[in-house]
């Protein structure tokens, strides 16, 4: 029983040793973006960074004060509607964001990798990639950058609003309150873009790695078929017996649950064996369990 426990704990502690490795490099991914190419063009985003951006256009405050305000300000607000687990990925994420834009921005300030102004709307868009998939990263490994999220997490609790709507809520306000400053909808439309682009990458991160295919297989060599699976692609199958209602005939269904990279040598195996079999290929959001994702 104790070896036992030991096993688990060791295992939770390399889980969450990988999970802190992934949340700083999408927030060091994450922070390059925001400070080599947002804040030289003076774009406006959603979250506590777009307000920390406002900030520091308006008054020269580098934003990684401006974040640790806005953050500190939000907690305390929030502090007795938040569980444990939430605050302590909140305070650690935070932390570690930070630190690399308080050590980014000024460095980036010295030594430009843009000229601003020159191609303000690929900027933008890369950007937009940097940012979405660090969070991307972030949240797939159960992290959290802070801000804004804990507004999220209020109006879901207090006035049953979705976290969806409820982030673009919060978002549109801080992009659109770029207006008082500049008085340019430019600023808005590239503070737009820069939340579609990251939005966009962002779930092709967290849901690209989980991307799985469902495979069902009818052939008359479905045994031969099903050990090749076995042997050469490495995966499960499961066999069921149905009847087919047209002929009346028995028939034997195969379902094969792969990763997306492997559905072609799937193919390879049944067009080999069985180049007339009927097969159905779909894919799935994700799936979890033993030789798949873990369940969190």
């Amino acid at each position: 029983m104790g070896e036992a426990k030991t096993t688990v704990m060791k295992s939770r502690t390399k889980s969450n040793m990988k999970d802190l490795v992934f949340i700083m490099l999408g927030i060091l991914s994450y922070s390059v973006g925001y400070t080599a190419f947002i804040l030289p063009e003076k774009v406006v985003m959603g979250g506590a960074s777009g307000i920390a951006a406002l900030v520091f256009y308006a008054t020269e405050i580098p934003t990684w004060i401006s974040l640790a305000v806005i953050n500190c300000t939000l907690l305390l607000i929030a502090l007795k509607a938040l569980n444990l687990q939430f605050i302590i990925r909140t305070l650690t994420g935070v932390g570690i964001l930070l630190f690399f834009v308080g050590v980014l921005q000024p460095f980036f300030e010295a030594h430009p990798i843009i000229t601003a102004g020159e191609d303000k709307f690929m900027h933008v868009l890369i950007g937009g990639a940097m940012g979405g998939a660090g969070l991307g990263l972030v949240f797939s490994h159960n992290g959290s950058t802070g801000g804004t999220d804990i507004i999220t997490v209020l109006l879901n609790k207090y006035f049953n609003m979705s976290f969806g709507r409820a982030m673009q809520f919060v978002d549109c306000t801080i992009i659109c309150s770029s207006y008082l400053l500049f008085r340019s909808t430019e600023t808005i439309v590239y503070g737009v873009a820069f939340t579609l682009v990251a939005t966009i990458v962002c779930d092709y991160v967290i849901n690209g790695s989980r991307q799985t295919v469902q495979f069902l297989i009818i052939s008359k060599k479905y045994q031969e078929i099903a050990d090749a699976i076995n042997t050469d692609v490495r995966r499960g199958v499961t066999l069921i017996e149905g009847k087919g209602w047209y002929s009346k005939k028995d028939v034997d269904l195969l379902i094969v649950l792969t990763r997306k990279y492997e559905s072609q040598e799937v193919f390879a195996v049944i067009k080999a064996i069985d180049p007339d079999a009927v097969v159905s290929q779909t894919f799935c959001q994700g799936v979890f369990g033993e030789g798949f994702d873990k369940i969190k």
